[in-house]
């Protein structure tokens, strides 16, 4: 019986075990079951999307929302919308800081008066324009150590509040943006690994040779709408950008473009709306791959001749809204242009003058430019000619002009090519003359220490030894050229300066003292003859002079004599009574129609019912046609006033209009807007 029960033992104690071996099974899955939940249920929490905000993956929408702070944030949000909003420097929470996927803040259009200081490190782009911000603090930028974009556009930053070196802990910065705030100056400290800076529509009006000292990454420099001219620019500026490809200098005060201009790889440059007159022969020497040229906008009349030498990469050249003068002077860049064909755009090339060709564009002047050419091929045979390709240039400055009866220079030898020479109280001029046209010369000049003003003179020579009058003129002291314009055709002229000091100023424009005498520096220029386009101009000139004149006269002639036929008229009418006489003469403003059978005049209308006679008085009766009219007493007095209806209207009040109880005054007819005259009584 033994035997028999041990194997139901042995049974009962595998169920056993088996049954336990089951629950622990059962418990550990329900364990990871509950681990398992917990979790997702801790992930869904994290990726919890504002309410008011709509979430795209790490992508935060809560612009345009009224926020006035930034709400709580998941922790895998990469992108942040914010713009458009009411945030303010409170609004931006501290645990910003701890938001480390953050790589994107689009914070533009706030009310953010102070650069925010709460901003994750991890921040590559930066948008903060639109607000009020005022100061830009080194300790703010240093917590970003990775930005790499920041846009600070239209806020109220100035050159001062800039802190010194504020973009120091930022070398990653490649782009920044400060344009329309309060800057007066280029910002210093700018780190070398900028690539694009744009400080547009700002007051900066000088540019010193360090502004831009190690930007040597800088690609693209925009400085539109500034108060730049070329005196207030360093020479050697934009020579320090050596990889330049883009310049706007758009709506500013340049006269010609900078010199020194980096050509080894610039693309694009921008000079329209400026007060451009002339364009140096040079000034775009070595840009070959220059892609842009936008010129428009300024006063340029013709460009010199290679200017566009090495422009080999020029697909669009834009000059509209400049005074094109098509002569001969630009046959050069009409031969450069049909030589291109269709690889260059061209836009606003259209002919200002001469009057034949007004309106028309310089590539449908084959006509004129043959006459061009055979003009040229005249001067080669003949020996002479002038280049005529160089711009009419730079506006004359001069403070005023004399004429001296007198020759008050001691003029050298007219037979020699002045040359330079130095004065004899240790100051040195160099002086350079060149004929631009048949009747313009251009005069510029260098000197070694600055002086008050120049004396500018010049003399034309006849055929003979007699020396003619000698025009003067005063150039300010930092001017380094002039154009002297009306000269005469195929004419040598004598041409000199002299530097004065200040205290002979006054007196050095009319007077000519040893001093001036000895530092006295001269050279001779020769006009040439004017090509066939100019002769047609001038005629036509001349032609809209006379007219004028012509038309003044006439003018003049028969208004005096419509005035003696008038007056003729009057008189004999007067003689022979058909016109009123003097006492029934009335003015414009009582009557537009009278005639000698009307009314006795009673400085009334013809009203009986606003009219109030007083005794004595007089009646007023019609006249029969023809009757004569009886002489007025020689005095009588007359109470005539003006009466209105009880309701309140009257003659220049609206039937709407409300009665005012102060009528009964003279006020009170002021008020209503009654004129003077009819409350007024005689």
């Amino acid at each position: 019986m033994f035997t028999i029960m041990a194997p139901v033992g042995v049974a009962k104690l595998r169920a056993r075990l088996f049954l336990l071996f089951l629950c622990l099974t059962l418990r550990a899955g329900m364990l990871q079951f509950a681990s398992a939940t917990i979790q997702g249920y801790i992930g869904d929490r994290d990726m919890i999307c504002p309410s008011v905000c709509r979430c795209d993956e790490d992508f935060i929408y809560c612009n345009d929302r009224g926020l006035s702070s930034i709400p709580s944030l998941p922790p895998s949000a990469s992108v942040l919308y914010l713009q458009n909003n009411q945030i303010n420097n409170p609004g931006l929470p501290t645990s910003l800081e701890r938001q480390l996927a953050i790589r994107v803040v689009y914070l533009y259009d706030n009310e953010l008066d102070e650069f925010p200081v709460h901003l994750p490190p991890s921040i590559r782009e930066l948008h903060l324009q639109d607000n009020n911000i005022r100061t830009i603090p080194r300790s703010a930028l240093a917590r970003m150590p990775l930005l790499e974009k920041l846009h600070l556009d239209d806020n109220s930053i100035s050159t001062v509040s800039i802190e010194d070196q504020a973009f120091a802990d930022n070398p990653r910065l490649r782009l920044l943006f400060l344009s329309r705030n309060h800057l007066s100056s280029i910002p210093s400290g700018l780190p070398a690994s900028l690539e694009e800076l744009r400080l547009d529509d700002n007051r900066i009006s000088t540019i010193p040779t360090h502004a831009f000292r190690g930007l040597s990454s800088l690609r693209c420099l925009v400085l539109d709408g500034n108060l730049l001219a070329n005196q207030r620019i360093a020479d050697d500026t934009f020579s320090r950008l050596a990889n330049l490809t883009e310049l706007s200098l758009v709506r500013n005060s340049l006269q010609t473009p900078p010199v020194n201009l980096p050509s080894a790889h610039l693309q694009r440059l921008s000079l329209q709306e400026n007060a451009l007159t002339h364009m140096p022969r040079g000034s775009l020497d070595g840009m070959h791959r220059l892609l842009r040229l936008d010129l428009s906008g300024n006063n340029l009349t013709t460009l010199p001749r290679g200017l566009f030498k090495d422009l080999d990469s020029l697909g669009q050249l834009l000059v509209r809204g400049n005074p094109w003068h098509c002569g001969c002077n630009l046959r050069w860049l009409y031969d450069w242009l049909h030589a291109r064909g269709n690889t260059i755009t061209v836009r606003g090339l259209n002919c200002h003058g001469p009057d034949r060709v007004r309106d028309m564009a310089l590539k449908d002047l084959a006509s004129e430019m043959e006459e061009c050419e055979l003009v040229r091929t005249r001067d080669r045979v003949g020996g002479g000619g002038v280049d005529t390709s160089t711009t009419h240039t730079p506006p004359q400055g001069s403070l005023f002009t004399l004429r001296s009866k007198r020759p008050g220079l001691g003029l050298p030898d007219s037979g020699l090519d002045y040359t330079l020479s130095s004065s004899g109280v240790g100051k040195s001029l160099a002086l350079n003359v060149k004929p631009l046209s048949h009747n313009s010369v251009r005069v510029t000049w260098s000197v070694a220490q600055p002086s008050s003003s120049f004396r500018l003179s010049w003399l034309r020579l006849g055929t003979g030894n007699a020396m003619g009058s000698i025009t003067e003129t005063l150039v300010r002291g930092d001017r380094r050229e002039y154009l002297l314009t009306s000269l005469q055709p195929r004419s040598s002229y004598i041409i000199c300066m002299v530097p004065l000091a200040a205290s002979s100023e006054s007196k050095g424009a009319i007077s000519g003292d040893a001093d001036s005498d000895e530092a006295l520096v001269c050279a001779k220029a020769e006009t040439s003859d004017p090509t066939p386009l100019e002769e047609d101009e001038n005629e036509d000139s001349k032609k809209m002079t006379v007219l004028p004149l012509a038309g003044i006269v006439g003018g003049a002639t028969a208004i005096v004599s419509l005035t003696l036929i008038f007056g003729i008229f009057c008189w004999y009418g007067h003689r022979t009574g058909h016109l009123c006489t003097r006492d029934h003469y009335t003015r414009k403003n009582s009557r537009k129609k009278k005639s000698c059978d009307d009314y006795i005049e009673s400085g009334t209308k013809k009203d009986n019912t606003i009219l109030e006679i007083r005794s004595p008085g007089f009646q007023m009766t019609p006249l029969a046609a023809g009757q004569p009219m009886q002489p007025k007493p020689l005095r009588e007095d007359y109470i005539i006033h003006t009466i209105y209806p009880s309701n309140g209207t009257g003659l220049y009040k609206g039937d709407n209009h409300v009665s005012d109880a102060g009528h009964g005054t003279n006020r009170g007819y002021r008020e209503g807007g009654i004129p003077d005259i009819d409350y007024c009584y005689t």
